[in-house]
């Protein structure tokens, strides 16, 4: 049975991110519902992190903070989840440790490790086991009332294997280098399996409500590009190819996919034939060598802003909105307007609405 949704009264994002011209671009940040917002920590209050993740309550309540503080700057929600429900639900434990981030107590070894084999002889139950996102999406969606669309999102397969055997964030990623070239076909056993899970787990959220999805592949710029070309693409292509089969088979509706693959900016050209309506651009790129390199092919760049510059003054914001809007050609057509990553903790929230603001100046209709 199909949910019942209010009709949705700004569609900017969904009608650029198929192709079409429009009006002015439409504006969203990565992480903006987070720790640079005060209201985010009073929702959150002691609550653990994932306990939010698990809560659709507070889940869709620090989805909407954004939404109600930069009324009419913002034209999407993202619901607050984390990419690393997929690794739980595969049957790894995680845990947000504070000042530190991800930790995983019991991270995969080696392929000789009894860990890898659970791992992938479990049968993932990915509607019973991440059931929780889906009811956070489906609440937001009717929290939303159509005021904006709602973003679904998953960790991309490289960068949810990375966490998996780094056993949390890294600097140098020598154990899952080690593991890519010693341990290759185990590497890309466990990434087809993870990719899997991610085509399911992201049409259970359209189901759920979500109108756009978006891949993150954080750690992209870890590879080599022929390592990029072994160990990610081939995942990120078969999600891009098999999301529209799920979803047909579900009778629902294609929605826009974004890729983020942060780092990787020397694969801009094999992203842009992913299959993908969106590719995200992180603030390692020209906008202007990256429309070069877009040719004629009908992709939506997302980007790209250093997040840095909002520590900065309004004139250094200014200059970057004015460098972005000139390189991404006007913005009324194959450009949607974010920062090159999330948004960092110690952000004002005023000047993040300087910073949409002048997106709004420089390039509305």
């Amino acid at each position: 049975m199909a949910h019942q949704f209010e009709p949705l009264q700004n569609d900017l994002i969904i009608r650029t991110a198929w192709g079409q011209k429009v009006e002015r671009p439409p504006m969203w940040v990565m992480r903006q519902a987070g720790r640079y917002l005060p209201e985010y920590h009073e929702a959150k209050g002691k609550h653990d992190f994932f306990d939010c993740c698990r809560s659709p309550e507070i889940a869709s309540t620090l989805t909407l903070q954004p939404i109600e503080r930069f009324a009419g700057l913002v034209d999407a929600a993202i619901i607050f989840s984390d990419i690393l429900v997929i690794p739980q639900a595969m049957g790894m434990a995680v845990e947000m440790v504070d000042k530190v981030g991800p930790h995983f107590p019991n991270p995969l070894k080696d392929p000789e490790d009894g860990q890898y084999g659970k791992v992938m002889n479990k049968k993932v139950d990915v509607a019973g086991e991440l059931d929780y996102v889906y009811k956070a999406i489906t609440l937001t969606r009717h929290k939303l009332e159509g005021r904006v669309p709602l973003f679904g999102f998953c960790g991309a397969p490289w960068t949810l294997l990375c966490y998996m055997v780094e056993g949390g964030g890294s600097k140098m990623f020598a154990k899952i280098k080690t593991w890519i070239y010693k341990y290759p076909k185990a590497s890309k056993d466990l990434l087809q399996k993870i990719s899997e899970v991610c085509v399911e787990y992201l049409a259970l959220q359209v189901k759920a409500g979500a109108q756009l999805v978006q891949v993150f592949d954080s750690w992209a710029g870890e590879l080599s590009p022929s390592s990029f070309k072994a160990f990610s693409l081939p995942y990120l292509a078969y999600i891009s190819k098999h999301l529209p089969k799920r979803l047909k088979e579900m009778n629902l509706d294609p929605v826009p996919m974004v890729v983020f693959a942060k780092g990787a900016w020397y694969a801009l050209d094999s992203l842009c034939d992913l299959g993908y309506q969106v590719v995200g651009l992180d603030w390692l790129q020209d906008p202007a060598e990256a429309v070069k390199i877009r040719g004629n092919r009908p992709i939506v760049f997302q980007g790209n802003a250093d997040p840095g510059v909002l520590y900065g003054s309004r004139e250094a914001i200014t200059v970057v909105v004015e460098d972005m809007v000139q390189g991404f050609g006007g913005g009324k057509q194959g450009w949607i307007a974010n920062l090159g990553h999330g948004i960092t903790p110690g952000v004002k929230p005023d000047d993040l609405k300087f910073y949409f603001e002048e997106i709004h100046r420089l390039a509305g209709s």
